[in-house]
């Protein structure tokens, strides 16, 4: 299963004293390094040819893993350009070697081409100046994707400013047993919850700053306070009352909640495969997911039940972009923008639709009739929301800032108490 996400907090070493105000694409290091104009795209391709484009990105995940050996590195060969995809377990690992490279004054012939990534290890990235920028909005496939929509014109309520090109999408979901839950139980966090009392232990989150534990957490935020809209307006600012009335409300309901979660909730599992082996085993009923599309495969190996399904809770669900970012000094610019172009390509979206379970960051409705129709036709397990009914009512993240306080609020306020 697809897990984007895990790499959410960006922790890194002597940020501090690179800090550039001026913005994503202000500072002079920022240009030093480019080659090919983005917006002349033959250029681009002639200065790719022959370049070896090192992508750094979480390697934990072997089917997503195979899709980039079988799908993307052929491809890019066929454009010139090869493909060494470097495995790490925690983007941070990747902002911190880039921004290790500008300390040191190495403006140009960087050692990082192009980082999978979002969220805080991006907005890290704007703060110190990292990333090259006003190029994804020129990719010829940029296209197929709607720059204005909210989820990609900001990440984690960071202006992308084309400094990051989409290529994925992730949404919330509810995963349960439909032999121990009805869909009555799965219409709200009210009803969920109502259900968990009168059937203690079989509800279960991972314990925050894990991303998925983090993500269940804002979804009972969210219907704390009936929607993400009043933390979205201006500034984040986790000291103000409106942000701290959410969360000492929320974390109340998640309190009493809490002797009704697995182990009566004297202890949290630590990680999401720490909940999806909880479920697989029968020991829980219901999770949080950031993957419903790759439930089917986990019920068509016999992982779960065939009884599993989906829901979308009253509330709604929670749904981000994550992106390709190239850094300002990568000494192969050029090819990580075809890279970052071929991603986004109609038929490499459908490819890792249909492989894994991965929703398209374009959109669809912008392609051709019969990329339309491929989607269309690709066969879904019924354990799996049909895509429609998934984004019926997707809400955005908040931004950064409100994440890491909303984590910090938990573990002192529930976790520790």
């Amino acid at each position: 299963m697809t897990r984007p996400h895990r790499r959410h907090r960006a922790v890194l070493t002597g940020l501090a004293g690179v800090l550039v105000l001026a913005g994503c694409g202000g500072g002079e290091d920022a240009t030093v390094a480019e080659t090919a104009p983005s917006s002349d795209w033959e250029a681009v391709l002639a200065e790719a040819d022959g370049q070896s484009v090192n992508w750094y990105m979480y390697g934990g995940d072997d089917t997503l893993n195979a899709f980039v050996d079988d799908v993307v590195t052929p491809r890019l060969a066929d454009l010139g350009v090869s493909l060494n995809q470097v495995r790490i377990d925690d983007t941070a690992e990747a902002v911190n070697k880039v921004l290790g490279e500008k300390q040191a004054g190495r403006t140009e012939g960087g050692s990082v081409d192009a980082i999978w990534i979002n969220g805080e290890n991006f907005a890290t990235g704007v703060q110190a100046d990292l990333w090259r920028c006003g190029w994804s909005q020129d990719l010829p496939n940029a296209r197929y994707v709607d720059l204005d929509a909210p989820e990609v014109a900001t990440d984690f309520g960071t202006p992308v400013d084309g400094c990051e090109a989409a290529w994925q999408q992730a949404n919330s979901a509810l995963v349960y047993d439909s032999a121990v839950l009805d869909e009555d139980d799965v219409a709200s966090v009210d009803s969920l919850f109502a259900w968990a009392e009168a059937d203690p232990g079989r509800l279960a989150y991972p314990a925050p700053p894990d991303f998925f534990g983090s993500m269940a957490v804002r979804t009972v935020l969210y219907d704390t306070i009936g929607g993400p809209d009043s933390l979205l307006d201006g500034e984040p600012d986790p000291s103000s009352a409106a942000f701290t009335d959410a969360t000492a409300a929320t974390f109340e309901r998640l309190n009493e909640i809490e002797p009704s979660l697995w182990r009566g909730g004297e202890t949290y599992p630590q990680s999401q495969d720490d909940i999806e082996k909880l479920y697989s085993d029968g020991e829980i009923s219901a999770f949080f997911t950031y993957g419903p599309g790759a439930v089917g495969t986990q019920v068509a190996d016999g992982l779960y039940p065939d009884s599993t399904r989906e829901a979308v809770l009253s509330v709604g669900n929670i749904s981000n972009v994550s992106f390709v970012t190239i850094p300002a000094n990568a000494a192969h610019q050029a090819g990580a923008l075809v890279h970052a172009n071929d991603l986004q390509e109609p038929e490499v979206q459908l490819a890792l639709f249909e492989a894994n379970g991965v929703y398209p960051a374009i959109d669809v409705a912008s392609t051709p009739t019969d990329v339309q129709d491929a989607f269309a036709a690709v066969e879904t397990s019924p354990s799996v929301l049909p895509l429609d009914e998934l984004l019926a009512d997707a809400r955005p993240e908040l931004a950064s800032a409100y994440l890491a306080a909303i984590e910090d609020g938990w573990v002192a306020e529930v976790q520790q108490k």
